[in-house]
């Protein structure tokens, strides 16, 4: 526990993929207190064509209270 699942466009290096699940499971482990071994990430591409269909109605739109990052939201 926990078992984080990204999902992204298709395009990104084997080398991209696994600096970010690192990065994702270092915080995971960081914030949440996890142990290394218990922390997974799994990576879905999804092709921009489905990405509405696939990723934002069913994801982002249908589940506005599991939704801690909304799109178009700025850090800065």
């Amino acid at each position: 526990m926990p078992h984080v699942i990204i999902k992204i466009w298709p395009g990104k290096s084997e080398e991209q993929k696994q600096e970010l699940a690192d990065a994702v499971a270092q915080n995971v482990i960081t914030i949440l207190g996890s142990k290394d071994e218990a922390v997974s990430v799994s990576l879905e591409e999804v092709e921009a064509s489905s990405w509405r269909d696939e990723v934002y109605v069913p994801d982002i739109t249908a589940k506005p209270e599991q939704l801690y990052r909304k799109p178009g939201y700025s850090m800065e």
